[in-house]
């Protein structure tokens, strides 16, 4: 298991593909870990590098309670393996990741790829009220140190979304969108480090990108994810949008196929 010692945490990264090819640098939710990216890495694989991860307090990824950089992870990923710039993939927190990195370091990213994700330094949106009514669940789990049940309740918040009943979606999506998160269980008892901000943040300086953008989002995400969809796709020079329909917070897990009938274009399209 290939495994990348860095300041405080060792990395469990996987790469498939050609390292001669284009390379793509994936990140994953917070629902997550690199494993969400399983249904599409065959098909990117067959014409690009791709490099994945586990961040700090994520999957396979150890780390101790040192203050850390995920943008620094995200780079010390690339030197690792040789790479110079490459084409973030980012879901959530894996989308704001790439921004930070991306407007940090330019010279470092190719294109980046948005799905359900914001630029660090966004302002508090309002939720509604099926949203409050779950985040509240969640703190009460939260108080009564329910680990799996805080994890859970996030997959429904998230990956299902207020507005579905999982007896409507696909059984294996269901089971698959749980399993990803109770993965990360086993991190919620240990000490994570706070991770260093970016200052000043993404949010007012997106506009400066000049790299091709793909902004992405469920239909059915929560009200910040499409709020800040707009935003993203407002706000980024010539970015490229795109709402994937009958899907939450995690459509390439959710719908792969389509995910990739809109990824798979865009990248060619812009070289990457």
């Amino acid at each position: 298991m290939p495994h990348l010692d860095v300041p405080g945490a060792r990395l469990y990264y996987e790469t498939d593909g050609h390292a001669s090819d284009e390379p793509l640098l994936l990140i994953h939710a917070g629902i997550a870990t690199l494993r969400m990216w399983d249904p599409i890495i065959g098909m990117l694989a067959s014409d690009h590098y791709v490099i994945r991860y586990d961040t700090r307090g994520f999957g396979a990824t150890t780390c101790g309670p040192d203050p850390y950089s995920d943008r620094d992870d995200a780079r010390a990923c690339l030197d690792h393996l040789g790479v110079l710039r490459a084409t973030v993939v980012g879901a959530s927190r894996g989308g704001r990741i790439g921004l930070d990195v991306a407007v940090e370091t330019p010279d470092r990213v190719a294109g980046i790829v948005t799905i359900g994700s914001g630029p660090s330094g966004f302002p508090e949106v309002e939720l509604t009220d099926a949203e409050e009514e779950l985040c509240t669940q969640l703190d009460r789990a939260s108080e009564a140190d329910d680990h799996a049940r805080i994890a859970d309740l996030e997959v429904r918040l998230w990956s299902i979304g207020p507005l579905r009943n999982e007896e409507d979606l696909d059984a294996d999506f269901v089971r698959t969108a749980y399993e990803l998160n109770r993965l990360n269980v086993r991190h919620q008892t240990a000490t994570v480090g706070a991770a260093i901000d970016l200052e000043p943040p993404a949010y007012d300086r997106v506009v400066d990108l000049e790299i091709p953008a793909l902004v992405t989002v469920g239909e059915f995400d929560i009200t910040p994810a499409l709020v800040q969809f707009e935003y993203l796709a407002a706000t980024i020079p010539h970015a490229t949008r795109h709402v994937f329909t009958d899907a939450a917070h995690l459509p390439s897990v959710e719908h792969p196929r389509q995910f990739l009938e809109v990824l798979k274009p865009w990248l060619s399209e812009h070289g990457l």
